[in-house]
């Protein structure tokens, strides 16, 4: 019993301990979501979801115009700075994706996390 006492407390150590190393670990957007935040802090919340909803879209159609694939791509934008999700067609599509929406005028930074969907996904 006091074996089973004494994983279970460090087990909960651990826990611990880890959640505060991943909360404190520096996040590489930080550094562009302060830049974005300067620059938006006069704007109602209302405003910034819409302003992210145009850009949102403006960059969807951008990636259309370029010639991808738009199934299974989410365009998500937050303070000009945008994260394309889900899935394309092959390697280059997610490159050339990426490509597209960094020249897109608004848009500070590109988080690409696109993978290639395979046959039978």
């Amino acid at each position: 019993m006091k074996t089973i006492n004494v994983l279970r407390l460090a087990a909960i150590v651990s826990a611990i301990v880890f959640s505060v190393n991943v909360s404190s670990q520096p996040n590489d957007t930080a550094a562009a979501s302060s830049a974005t935040q300067s620059t938006s802090a006069g704007m109602s919340k209302k405003e910034m979801r819409k302003a992210n909803r145009t850009l949102s879209r403006k960059v969807a159609q951008e990636l259309q115009k370029g010639g991808i694939q738009m199934n299974g791509v989410q365009v998500i934008a937050k303070s000009g700075a945008i994260t394309l999700a889900g899935h394309a067609a092959d390697q280059t599509q997610i490159d050339k994706a990426a490509s597209i929406a960094k020249d897109v005028d608004g848009v500070s930074s590109v988080k690409n996390v696109l993978t290639v969907q395979y046959g039978g996904q």
